[in-house]
């Protein structure tokens, strides 16, 4: 197989594990289920007791409909770009998708969240959630470094070097 073509098959890889795991996601988090309410709850009292309450409640800032609609166009841009062959919407893409799941990373490790979540059974999920979510950041970081030159053009000054 070519590089090009072992390029092409990677980035295609990449890109549905992150639709995937971002679309998947959407019902949860648009029917406001129990899952998604004690993630989102959890998260709503932690900053509460911090002095922004309702920053993850259903109407706030970073509610699970902000989120979940971040994911959408994550999504959507990651699909649209690698099917239209627009390489600079792929990488947005990509580059959306690594700040929205910066933030759910970033929420697991230094809240009490937690790595492992809460199941509406009572059990834990092993940290699956988290793992999916590293997966995500890795998925994604890769995308922006194999479009990584395609994204630097856009850049309206380039930094001379040396």
């Amino acid at each position: 197989m070519s590089n090009q073509r072992t390029r092409t098959v990677a980035l295609w890889v990449l890109t549905l594990y992150i639709a995937f795991v971002f679309i998947q996601s959407l019902f949860f988090k648009f029917t406001n289920s129990p899952e998604t309410q004690y993630i989102f709850g959890t998260l709503n009292a932690w900053a509460g007791g911090l002095g922004f309450p309702g920053l993850f409640a259903p109407n706030g800032i970073f509610s699970q409909y902000v989120v979940g609609s971040a994911e959408l166009i994550a999504s959507t841009a990651l699909l649209a770009g690698a099917f239209l062959k627009k390489p600079w919407v792929h990488g947005a893409g990509a580059l959306l998708s690594i700040g929205v799941i910066s933030g759910a990373i970033f929420f697991h490790l230094f809240t009490p969240l937690g790595v492992q979540v809460l199941n509406t059974d009572g059990t834990l999920d092993g940290g699956e959630l988290f793992a999916l979510a590293c997966g995500v950041w890795m998925a994604a970081g890769a995308i922006v470094w194999l479009r990584r030159a395609d994204l630097l053009a856009l850049v309206p000054f380039q930094i001379q070097r040396g």
